[in-house]
């Protein structure tokens, strides 16, 4: 079968490799959807970083370069292994990329996103969504009941939203302030306004991200070229601050701007994941008890992930921006990313 793989930074490739074989508690999915994640551009841009080098096999996979990217995938079950009776062939599906031991403490208790050995299929080996099947075990496979395949492939990306605000204690009645208006900072934006919070301010100086925050929830956009985004803040929450904060940039004065938005014993949740060591003023964290918090991807969130798009809460169309053939993915799907910033999710259909 074809698959796009990682060989090296700037080089992506379409490779014919075997199919994966169905074994027992496993589950085989046809993939009909893979989005283009901004991981995957990263390793394109600045490669290997999650990606396993030969130096370097992951200590689960084994695997190494060159390996099948795409993690952000849904498909329909085309084959169950032995001990699999509760989803069946022909099911809507959306994975959960995982690969981890199961053994280490945040493993045990079930902290997994954070395992000692973590790993993502379509980055750390076991397949990937830029092919067009992936096998792998029941417990990642998530029925996604009428939602179609293409809205399941948004399952992941907004389920990182998901677990960022829920960590972060955000409810009705406060007031968030998301930095930046990427595909991460935009699903997180609708991600607050699904759980009620009303006051969600995003900033961002690129006019196209503008508009898009506006879409999916927020109520004010600040523009940090134009506004000293601090004071906008103070006098949008009447001189509190923000109650909960979202790093969704990696880049250190946004994070400076975004502790010192939030209030005094508010919550900074660092979603992004950065490219350099953070410099972090922490005394704008002490002076005022701010927890600065870490989100890494998710844990136990996708069927409450599946509910909010289902009931309606998010409109996952919105992040849709292109739909691609498997042979068009570099020029009409990674480099389109690189050169058009108003694109949020390039949707990726491997057969």
């Amino acid at each position: 079968m074809k698959a796009a793989r990682f060989h090296g930074r700037g080089d992506i490739r379409i490779d014919d490799v075997p199919e994966p074989q169905v074994g027992p508690g496993t589950v085989a999915v046809e993939v009909e959807w893979c989005g283009i994640c901004g991981s995957d551009l990263h390793e394109y841009l600045e490669g290997p970083i999650f990606v396993p080098t030969a130096e370097a096999p992951h200590p689960l996979t084994g695997e190494s370069v060159p390996v099948t990217l795409g993690h952000e995938f849904a498909g329909v079950v085309a084959e169950v292994g032995e001990g699999v009776d509760d989803v069946r062939v022909g099911d809507r599906v959306a994975v959960e990329p995982y690969v981890v031991c199961g053994r280490c403490d945040a493993c045990r208790r079930g902290r997994y996103n954070v395992c000692r050995s973590l790993g993502f299929v379509g980055l750390s080996g076991g397949g990937g969504g830029f092919s067009p099947l992936v096998v792998a075990e029941r417990r990642w496979i998530h029925p996604l009941g009428e939602l179609g395949t293409d809205v399941g492939a948004l399952v992941e990306p907004l389920a990182v939203a998901y677990h960022a605000v829920r960590i972060s204690g955000a409810r009705p009645g406060h007031s968030a302030v998301v930095f930046g208006a990427g595909p991460i900072g935009l699903v997180t934006t609708a991600a607050l306004t699904a759980a009620g919070v009303e006051q969600v301010v995003v900033v961002e100086p690129a006019e196209a991200r503008k508009q898009k925050a506006s879409v999916a929830g927020a109520s004010t956009v600040l523009d940090p070229r134009t506004v000293d985004v601090t004071e906008a803040v103070d006098e949008l929450t009447e001189g509190r601050g923000a109650d909960v904060t979202f790093e969704c940039a990696g880049v250190d004065q946004v994070l400076a701007t975004a502790i010192r938005c939030t209030r005094a014993g508010g919550t900074c949740v660092n979603v992004a994941i950065w490219g350099h060591e953070a410099s972090v003023a922490v005394n704008d964290l002490v002076f005022r008890e701010v927890n600065l918090l870490g989100s890494l991807a998710y844990a136990g969130d996708h069927p409450a992930t599946i509910e909010m798009v289902a009931s309606g809460r998010v409109d996952p169309f919105q992040f849709i921006t292109g739909r691609i053939g498997l042979d068009d993915i570099v020029e009409r799907g990674f480099r389109e990313l690189v050169d058009n910033k108003e694109n949020v999710k390039i949707l990726v259909r491997p057969r």
